[in-house]
């Protein structure tokens, strides 16, 4: 599949919807709310484009559609995550088109979101067992703790861009 990356701006804010419906796993759950409707996941999207928010979208060379994102913002301090990480570190999540899977997408928006975020740590979740850990794992992210998700399961946090020292 041919495609760019662009950075996203708040133009792009519904397909960050869209997207975060399928990093939240909304998809697997024929129950749960919207990503806008369900509060615990509004912050990672809502007014997107503000200071400090930082996102690509991979649009598709051939059609002009957007088929993946890449972002990362700093969440509220009450989140679960910052009981891991310091507060105030971004937290990326990222999701790809089910028919745009498996084509790079999704190695190409991290590197570009890694590449572009200042000196400092970027964390995100992953449900455990989620085959994307070896994805993150190898673009620099290593495991630093656990918390329970939003769904009452096991989630991994993970961090690039801490000092070894």
């Amino acid at each position: 599949m041919d495609y760019t990356i662009k950075p996203a701006t708040a133009a792009d804010e519904p397909f960050l919807w869209e997207m975060l419906h399928y990093a939240a796993h909304v998809d697997e759950d024929e129950d749960a709310p919207a990503p806008a409707e369900n509060p615990a996941l509004r912050p990672y999207i809502e007014g997107w484009g503000r200071a400090g928010d930082l996102g690509y979208v991979a649009v598709s060379g051939a059609s002009n559609d957007r088929v993946g994102a890449a972002w990362a913002r700093p969440l509220p301090a009450t989140y679960d995550i910052y009981r891991v990480v310091p507060e105030g570190t971004p937290e990326l999540a990222i999701a790809v088109r089910p028919d745009a899977l498996g084509r790079g997408i999704g190695t190409a928006l991290l590197r570009q979101l890694l590449e572009e975020a200042p000196d400092g740590p970027i964390a995100l979740t992953v449900r455990r067992g989620n085959p994307a850990a070896r994805l993150y794992e190898r673009l620099g992210f290593r495991t630093v703790g656990e918390i329970t998700n939003r769904v009452g399961t096991v989630s991994d946090v993970m961090v690039a861009g801490l000092d070894d020292g």
